[in-house]
């Protein structure tokens, strides 16, 4: 069984990266570092960390979940369109969450009992879902007017905005998750050698179906939050960041060959991409570019996750 952490100095090394980058962006802007924009930061990466936060264990197990972006869209879709037909505000999230729930159940029946392509079935549960979206809102955006719900979204707890503290609370629920309990050690078991899992009498299936619904709440939840920032719900508002996604998974020191990862290292490797995206639109550069950008981190990602995966077999 590999460590169960992932390799602290890998995360000291990207804290490090991050204080850099700080500082290079305070340099350069003179509206960067103060206290409206860190915390803007914070909150503006809130729905992406989230996504993050739940893919980081279920790629440590060796699955992989690419439909949570568009769970997020219809679940912001739901919550819209469902008070339009006399359903509470609460009773839509509840229902939102119970989507999200119900699509990360099928996605690890399909990928785990039924050992189908995660890729493959996520991929096109993505379509469906997203499909969907489109189909109910006839691709339009919808407001999401409730004002105790629309609090999620700019509310603030002690000056904190209140997506930074829910993203905060995951992560540390995710963190003693996987560090105290037998689950999280059959997390890193099952993604190290499932075959070794499955042979000394741990539930390999279970463990990863548990996980697929674990990240389609994610993203039922990033979909309410991010319904809440906005006044509204607009089907393909989360598609656009499964790249990003992915991108601090995998920055963050989760081997995509499974057994191998941390949540705090993919949050500090969502608050590098977001803090970029934040210096960069301060320094006035074109958003084609930030794509750009965001697709040369995900290839450096990937290729210092390959190279670390080569030293190991050697």
């Amino acid at each position: 069984m590999r460590n169960l952490t992932g390799p602290a100095s890998g995360v000291l090394i990207l804290l490090g990266l991050y204080l850099a980058l700080i500082a290079v962006f305070a340099f350069l802007s003179p509206f960067f570092l103060t206290p409206r924009n860190m915390l803007n930061i914070g909150s503006n990466v809130a729905f992406i960390g989230l996504m993050a936060a739940a893919g980081t264990p279920l790629i440590i197990a060796g699955g992989l979940d690419l439909s949570v972006a568009a769970v997020a869209g219809l679940a912001g879709v739901l919550i819209a369109l469902l008070p339009a037909a006399g359903w509470s505000i609460w009773m839509a999230v509840a229902a939102a969450l119970a989507m999200g729930g119900a699509v990360g159940l099928l996605n690890g029946v399909l990928a785990s009992s039924l050992k189908m392509n995660p890729l493959i079935v996520t991929l096109a549960t993505m379509s469906i879902i997203g499909g969907a979206a489109l189909i109910l809102t006839g691709g339009l955006t919808k407001p999401v007017s409730d004002a105790g719900f629309s609090w999620l979204g700019p509310g603030r707890v002690f000056g904190v905005p209140v997506p930074a503290l829910m993203m905060l609370a995951t992560y540390v629920l995710l963190a003693l998750l996987l560090r105290l309990t037998h689950f999280g050690r059959y997390v890193y078991a099952v993604g190290g050698n499932p075959e070794a899992a499955r042979l000394i009498g741990l539930p390999v299936r279970r463990v990863q179906l548990l996980l697929y619904v674990i990240s389609g709440l994610s993203g039922a939840v990033a979909g309410t939050m991010l319904a809440a920032m906005l006044g509204a719900a607009a089907p393909n508002a989360a598609s656009p960041h499964l790249l990003t996604v992915i991108a601090a998974i995998i920055l963050g020191g989760t081997s995509l060959a499974g057994g191998r990862g941390s949540v705090w290292g993919t949050l500090i490797a969502v608050m590098i991409l977001g803090t970029l995206n934040n210096g960069l639109t301060l320094l006035d550069v074109s958003s084609f570019w930030q794509d750009v950008t965001r697709g040369v981190v995900l290839l450096l990602a990937v290729g210092v996750d390959q190279a670390r995966i080569h030293l190991q077999s050697r």
